[in-house]
C-alpha cells in the first residue's frame, strides 16, 4: 500500500490562549476569487440613532462593533464547513431547539390585548 493511499488523520493542537474561544454577536462572509472570509464580529456599544444636521431627524440607526477573528479559508474548504455547521445544528437543534424555540412566555405577553377588547 503506497503513502497516498494511507488515511490521514489531524492531530490538532489549540494553543492555550484560544481555548476559551472569542465572544461575537454575528458574522460576515464574503469572498475574494482565492478565499472565503469569515469576519466574526462582537458589537461594542448600544445602537445609537444618527440625526441628519439639517432636520434632526433620524435617518439611520448605527451600531459600533469590532472584528474579533478573521479566518480565510480556500473555496474547496467551503462545502466541508457548510456540511459541517449542518450536522452541528442539526445535532443541535435536537438537543437544544425545543427550548429555545419555546421558552416559557412572559407574564401577559400571549394574553388578549385588554384595549382590544370589547
Amino acid at each position: 500500500m503506497s503513502s497516498d493511499e494511507l488515511p490521514q488523520e489531524f492531530q490538532i493542537d489549540v494553543p492555550d490562549e484560544m481555548e476559551t474561544g472569542v465572544p461575537a454577536d454575528f458574522a460576515s462572509v464574503w469572498h475574494t476569487p482565492t478565499s472565503f472570509i469569515l469576519d466574526f464580529i462582537a458589537v461594542k456599544q448600544p445602537p445609537s440613532p444618527v440625526s441628519d444636521p439639517d432636520s434632526g431627524e433620524v435617518t439611520s440607526i448605527t451600531v459600533p462593533g469590532r472584528v474579533v477573528s478573521r479566518v480565510r479559508i480556500p473555496p474547496q474548504q467551503v462545502f466541508e464547513l457548510a456540511k459541517a455547521l449542518t450536522m452541528q445544528l442539526d445535532a443541535w437543534e435536537k438537543e437544544s431547539a425545543p427550548a429555545v424555540r419555546n421558552p416559557r412566555p412572559a407574564e401577559g405577553r400571549d394574553g388578549p390585548n385588554p384595549s382590544s377588547e370589547k
